[in-house]
């Protein structure tokens, strides 16, 4: 374990120096390590004694561009793959995901409202972002509302209701683009929905992080709770947990890691699948092992998938959630299937 952590943590440093240096104007690597490592020590009120050598421009795409959109990428690609795990605890399922609960659904048909019309237009320069966190919240609310039977969560209702909004709230969508005054608006709504990092700003960072350091450090915690509740319901009882109790806890973190990455980034899907399941093929099933790693994994991947979405195609830009869809498909069915060759071969 801490041979792995170690390897990822290397491996996470060396992501955020080469894609901030990646792109149309590429930064040699170190060029763009002296450039964090002074900016960030010139914020921090140290004076590293060294003069700059690189030009005004580098420093202004590395510092001003890349590395804010770098950073929000590791955030919301580890918020999500600790959100998967939450998710997948929660309802003893591998294949949750973090939108199983229709926060994506939403949070879309609030910031499709807002941006053809531009209903929220008076919350400013956060318009986008806080409509789509609102959408969210309100959808969770809701779900949670209708899944409780006699004061207690009901996992099935829980799903079901999850279900049912997310139809409810995609019609909602579509109904909004059908209404569009123009096409533009509807692009817009559509590229967002997909899932993108383009409008990364240092102020998006501070509440994504904030949020994903504080729930994954209550969630380590907790994770022997987390590896008694899918063990099911009854032996979690049993060995002592409140099982009710913590059950509320987890959809409240989940639906607050989900609705604040879904405001900052859209709908990127396919990590907090992918990530967590790949996870326990590494490492097995021990939540204190799981929740690290894939925290530390569903960033790498983002980081890089988020290059490649600004690279492939530019100057065009693919949006985020395409490329994660396409590439990490194939990737999950094949882990899959080798799972299960493998856990047939040992028995």
């Amino acid at each position: 374990m801490p041979l792995i952590v170690g390897l990822l943590l290397t491996a996470s440093l060396v992501t955020v120096i080469w894609a901030t240096g990646f792109g149309s104007y590429n930064v040699e690597a170190g060029t763009t390590a002296r450039i964090l490592s002074f900016k960030s020590a010139e914020l921090l009120g140290i004076d590293l004694g060294v003069t700059p050598d690189w030009k005004p421009l580098e420093e202004g795409i590395v510092w001003g561009l890349r590395f804010p959109r770098t950073l929000l990428g590791f955030v919301v690609g580890a918020s999500l793959a600790v959100c998967g795990v939450t998710m997948q605890a929660l309802v003893k399922n591998p294949l949750a995901d973090p939108f199983l609960l229709g926060v994506s659904s939403g949070a879309a048909a609030f910031a499709t409202f807002g941006i053809i019309f531009g209903f929220f237009s008076f919350l400013g320069a956060y318009a986008l972002s806080l409509s789509a966190f609102l959408g969210a919240a309100m959808t969770i609310t809701l779900v949670y509302i209708l899944s409780r039977v006699k004061g207690r969560i009901n996992i099935t209702h829980l799903l079901l209701a999850g279900v049912a909004l997310a139809m409810i709230m995609d019609g909602v969508t579509s109904i909004i683009k059908i209404s569009a005054p123009n096409a533009l608006g509807i692009h817009h709504a559509e590229f967002w929905m997909a899932g993108s990092l383009a409008g990364a700003k240092w102020s998006f960072l501070t509440l994504p992080a904030a949020v994903l350091i504080a729930t994954t450090a209550w969630l380590m915690l907790n994770y022997r709770a987390l590896n008694l509740l899918v063990l099911g319901d009854e032996s979690a009882r049993v060995l002592g947990l409140n099982v009710e109790r913590f059950q509320k806890l987890l959809v409240l973190i989940a639906s607050l890691i989900a609705g604040v990455t879904i405001a900052v980034s859209g709908t990127i899907g396919f990590v907090g699948l992918m990530v967590p399941h790949f996870t326990r093929i590494l490492v097995g099933g021990d939540h204190r092992r799981v929740l690290l790693i894939s925290a530390l994994l569903g960033g790498i991947l983002v980081v890089w998938v988020d290059v490649a979405a600004r690279t492939l195609a530019a100057p065009e830009e693919i949006p985020v959630g395409i490329l994660t869809a396409v590439i990490g498909g194939p990737i999950f069915i094949f882990l899959m299937k080798r799972s299960k060759r493998f856990q047939h071969d040992r028995s």
